[in-house]
């Protein structure tokens, strides 16, 4: 995309234009200081040549929408929204900092501040699930820290709606930072591509990179998206980062959504884990009560609020595939925006394929309702640790585990002991490592050079407390033998 001037700021009652902030395909952002009170906000204003009146009526469904979200403590807040005299629509916003991503591509982000905010991003994430909404563009420059350091999530995708409508020949994608799925035309996204992004955000943070950006090498949108595809996930590189922690990123970043954590709070409950085993202080999760849910939903007046069940589908879409390389004229790693020199709300990002789940609006437009897993996910006590040798005999216990060999895997499975809400299961591997998930089947990717036994122990885990261990079940990849 050709760089442009920032369009002439707006005059806003209330306001006092400072600066520009940065530029994007479909707004401005823009540094103002509200009279009163008095405090400096920033200013996302559309760009006149895209508004219209579907556009009008999408943008305040999508304004409503992320009200509703930035009520979370690590969403950006919107402070207001409106449009201005010449016609354009514009949001008011906390005015935030960009250092973590100037950090990360400078130096080492500590393991200890990573998991931190893995777990506070994620909680935003699991809490827009719950509401309905995709957040559809997680990536770093999309998390920024507060004037406290809190880092808060950015970007909710208005401009990825307006793409829909304004460039629809065109694709706009944070190509490092996206799905395989997504990035073929084979889902629209779901709740595990968003799990993919939120795992390929954190190994950015950790590693100064992107999983499949290889140093000192090409790395063009269509190289990228080749690697994302077909390679194996490089290793991060780090000696301080635990086993454990690399173990949970790669299977965020599995190439298959079914062996991906089911949702962000299991993804959470992974990071809470490699706390407690680095003797970590626990990062609380972020989520609303039960009693602030249950008020909520009896508001049946509130128009900003996403009402009813509605459904993301757990697994992608199947839609047909491209090749690399097609239709990439808006793609790559360059970032639109502002410059790295100055803080500034996330700028917005065109992409045709997203849908909004903000509203069907008037005069034909129809926006297609993406929405939560079906179902409450039911908060669980964070685990902590790995399983002991004997646990506590008042949990269930897995037995009969089987096993079989694949093409390049190990694929365990187990009967269903009797979890309740908020269970899960522990496996461990003989050489230390576990893995926490909720699902009856574990895989283990063992590639054509193996040679050894895989073997495996199951445990339950519930309230902190960790059940006995399975006996030991073990299947040769070569052979199948048990």
């Amino acid at each position: 995309m050709a760089v442009r001037l920032p369009s002439t700021p707006p005059l806003l009652p209330g306001f006092s234009y400072l600066r520009p902030l940065g530029s994007g395909g479909f707004a401005d952002v823009f540094l103002y200081e509200q009279n009163l009170p008095r405090r400096q906000v920033a200013v996302k204003v559309l760009l006149a040549e895209v508004v219209s009146d579907p556009v009008r009526r999408l943008f305040q469904a999508e304004a409503n929408l992320m009200a509703q979200m930035s009520a979370h403590p690590s969403v950006l807040t919107v402070f207001q929204a409106g449009v201005s005299a010449d016609g354009r629509p514009y949001l008011v916003m906390e005015y935030c900092s960009n250092a973590l991503d100037q950090r990360y591509r400078s130096g080492r982000l500590p393991v200890s501040e990573l998991l931190r905010i893995g777990v506070t991003i994620a909680s935003a994430v699991e809490t827009a699930h719950r509401a309905g909404v995709l957040h559809r563009d997680i990536k770093p420059s999309n998390i920024l820290l507060t004037a406290y350091g809190h880092p808060v999530l950015a970007d909710f995708g208005i401009a990825a709606t307006l793409g829909e409508l304004e460039e629809a020949d065109q694709v706009g994608l944070s190509i490092p930072w996206s799905a395989p799925e997504v990035l073929f035309d084979e889902s629209p996204g779901s709740v595990a591509t968003e799990v993919w992004a939120l795992g390929a955000t954190l190994y950015t943070l950790l590693a100064g990179r992107s999983p499949f950006e290889l140093p000192g090498d090409k790395n063009s949108p269509v190289q990228l998206m080749a690697r994302i595809q077909k390679t194996a996930l490089p290793a991060i590189g780090r000696a301080d980062v635990p086993p454990r922690l690399e173990l949970l990123l790669a299977r965020a970043l599995s190439k298959r959504p079914e062996r991906r954590q089911a949702s962000a709070i299991e993804l959470i409950r992974e990071l809470q884990a490699v706390e407690a085993e680095l003797g970590l202080a626990q990062t609380p999760l972020e989520l609303a009560t039960a009693e602030w849910e249950a008020q909520a939903a009896g508001d049946a007046a509130d128009q900003t609020r996403i009402n009813g069940p509605v459904t993301v589908a757990a697994q992608p879409v199947r839609r047909q595939r491209r090749e690399p390389g097609a239709g990439l004229s808006r793609t790559g790693l360059s970032r639109t925006g502002p410059s790295a020199s100055g803080p500034r709300p996330a700028p917005p990002r065109p992409d045709r394929r997203w849908r909004t789940v903000a509203a069907v609006v008037a005069g034909g437009l129809l926006v297609v309702g993406l929405g939560v897993v079906a179902g409450a996910l039911l908060l669980g006590p964070v685990l902590s640790g790995a399983p002991a040798d004997t646990g506590d005999a008042a949990l269930p216990t897995v037995s009969d585990v089987a096993g079989r060999a694949g093409d390049g895997t190990v694929v365990f499975s187990w009967a269903d002991p009797g979890l309740t809400d908020g269970d899960s299961y522990v496996v461990n591997l003989p050489g230390g490592e576990s893995s926490i998930q909720r699902g009856t089947e574990f895989t283990v990717q063992t590639g054509a050079t193996q040679e050894s036994a895989v073997c495996i122990t199951v445990s339950v885990n519930r309230d902190g407390r960790t059940g006995a261990a399975s006996a030991e079940k073990c299947v040769d990849p070569a052979t199948g033998a048990q």
